[in-house]
């Protein structure tokens, strides 16, 4: 018997309405800020992903599902959504409209790292990128939108970590300090820890591992590093975000999984997980267009796994709205009945009406409890003495109170009511 593979979840019909509520509530703060949705392939050319993510990433070095197609081209599953968005701005001549370019998106993101709570190796994201705009009051409205996005759904139990990471000019002198910080420390790192202090030294900040937190909690703070520019830029945003009246921490370990960032980073963490399980995070990304071939484009973006919402939703008792119900549910007795009934669903059908038509032949009491069971308000009874009649038994499956209608009284009973 086939199961889904390890990583993998079923979103069965009675998880949708949480999905459909996040989705409805993303579209809608996406317009208030005016982006547009853009969706790109499930799958690209490899190299866009080790060159814009970082080959000493996690991401490059271990997760990424990589395969060659039938024509011996090199692909992988999208790993993240901001690439391939980038790729779309330059291959479709964003550039040339007003910038900054604003998109949203939903997308699948497969990763091969262990399952656990709310991290799925294929995953669903929702994310915004703004791209085209230099100012750090975008920063400000980008996060000020992330938040109001959460907030939206009724989550409130959560706390916005923010940081600089610098820029080409100034990080370079900053991961040399880290370096010789960490020298003498290497035998107390754990194996990855090791090969990133060749390879991606911001990294080493970021580990999970005890023995290396409690490393990176005497580590040099980039903050200490940044040149005159990075500065400005991070004293700007706190500047916007406090006449937001935006509360903020200042998380000098923030640095995120992506080689692409500058400058501003931040995470949206719940009050109880920290950031293992964030809920959402992002940042500035000013040298990824130039480095997948553009011209010079600073932009920054923002993502969050579907999958964690849900979770932090039902761990703060937030139920999502019940999805709509069948209006009606039509049972049949007998064949005749049964071309009627289709003929009836029909008809309410292109009135707008929703209709749920009972197949098989259960009884009438069996039709019944299965109508009672999808929700439907009304019951439409056809038998022999219906048919016989001209005529259908409408049922109120609220009140049980019934009346013999003419079939074409039925979209004016069951429709919007003036």
């Amino acid at each position: 018997m086939f199961k889904a593979p390890r990583g993998t979840a079923d979103i069965l019909p009675g998880e949708q309405a949480y999905w459909q509520y996040i989705e409805d509530k993303a579209v809608s703060v996406c317009q208030l800020y005016g982006y547009q949705r853009i969706d790109t392939p499930a799958f690209e050319d490899a190299g866009l992903f080790t060159r814009s993510v970082g080959e000493g990433t996690d991401i490059v070095n271990k997760e990424m599902y990589i395969f060659k197609d039938r024509s011996d081209n090199e692909l992988a599953l999208r790993p993240e959504g901001t690439a391939s968005v980038c790729r779309a701005y330059l291959e479709h001549g964003m550039d040339n409209l007003p910038q900054p370019m604003k998109l949203y998106y939903f997308a699948d993101i497969f990763r091969y790292e262990r399952p656990q709570a709310g991290r799925y190796r294929q995953h669903h994201q929702f994310g915004c990128e703004a791209i085209g705009e230099a100012s750090p009051m975008l920063d400000a409205e980008v996060i000020q939108m992330a938040l109001g996005f959460f907030r939206s759904l009724g989550l409130t139990q959560f706390t916005l970590q923010l940081n600089s990471i610098g820029c080409k000019q100034c990080r370079p002198d900053y991961l040399q300090k880290l370096k010789d910080y960490y020298a003498p420390l290497t035998p107390s790192l754990c194996d990855d820890c090791r090969a990133r202090l060749a390879k991606n030294p911001l990294r080493l900040l970021d580990c999970k591992k005890p023995g290396c937190q409690a490393a990176a909690e005497g580590a040099p703070r980039n903050s200490e590093y940044l040149c005159k520019d990075c500065h400005d830029h991070f004293d700007a945003l706190k500047t916007y975000l406090e006449a937001l009246e935006i509360e903020y921490g200042i998380n000098h370990r923030l640095v995120r999984g992506l080689d692409y960032y500058t400058k501003t980073v931040f995470e949206i963490q719940p009050l109880e997980g920290g950031s293992q399980s964030a809920l959402g995070g992002g940042g500035r990304y000013d040298d990824l267009i130039s480095e997948l071939g553009g011209k010079s484009t600073p932009a920054i973006g923002f993502a969050t796994g579907m999958e964690r919402i849900v979770l932090n939703l039902k761990n703060q008792g937030i139920e999502a709205p019940e999805q709509v119900k069948p209006a009606v549910f039509i049972a049949c007795m007998g064949n005749s009945a049964k071309i009627v009934a289709l003929k009836t669903a029909s008809d309410l059908r292109e009135a707008g009406i929703s209709v749920i038509v009972a197949a098989g032949d259960r009884s009438l009491k069996a039709q019944l409890r299965q109508a009672n069971s999808v929700g439907a308000t009304y019951a439409v009874i056809i038998g022999d003495d219906e048919i016989k009649e001209g005529m259908v038994t409408l049922r109120n499956m609220l009140t049980s109170d019934q009346q013999v209608v003419d079939p074409e009284e039925l979209k004016r009973i069951l429709g919007p009511q003036e």
